[in-house]
């Protein structure tokens, strides 16, 4: 049963889907009342609800598990349909992005897509000139690892 709730420990907690400003929603863990849950479905209603010992995250692109012995895992299970084909869009925009650096570039995606967890160097995007798609790759990314990335402002350091 997929329950909008959830009993991780010994407190219960509601899914949800917080609007953004963005237009975009993100996706959270509200504290719930047990009394609310029984005042809104029924007492019956509790032994239906996944239960969980903790938290944990684990990140997965290619064996995703929400379960991770009896931990709920905080690593969002992304919702791509895969489609086999060409991508010269894409395939063009990365050359772009990454020039002579091309095939580092698909390695470091590569190891990202797949090793979610190795240590990487930082990637920096580094240009002062305007327009170059440093932004549109970091919105790419995003589109790609949908809720399990953000991107910060500068604001969002101080």
């Amino acid at each position: 049963m997929d329950s909008i709730y959830l009993r991780i420990g010994t407190e219960y907690y509601k899914k949800a889907l917080v609007p953004l400003h963005s237009g975009d929603k993100w996706s959270t863990l509200l504290k719930w009342k047990k009394g609310e849950i029984i005042t809104d479905e029924g007492k019956d209603y509790l032994d239906e609800i996944e239960k969980y010992n903790g938290f944990c995250l684990i990140p997965s692109h290619v064996s995703y598990k929400q379960d991770i012995d009896g931990f709920y895992n905080e690593y969002e299970k992304l919702q791509h349909e895969f489609l086999s084909g060409d991508f010269k869009k894409t395939k063009a925009f990365l050359k772009h992005i990454f020039d002579e650096h091309y095939e580092i570039g698909l390695d470091y995606l590569t190891i990202l897509w797949k090793h979610p967890t190795q240590i990487l160097p930082i990637l920096c995007l580094v240009s002062e000139e305007r327009k170059t798609g440093k932004t549109t790759f970091l919105n790419w990314l995003k589109l790609i690892f949908q809720g399990n990335m953000t991107i910060n402002k500068n604001e969002d350091f101080r």
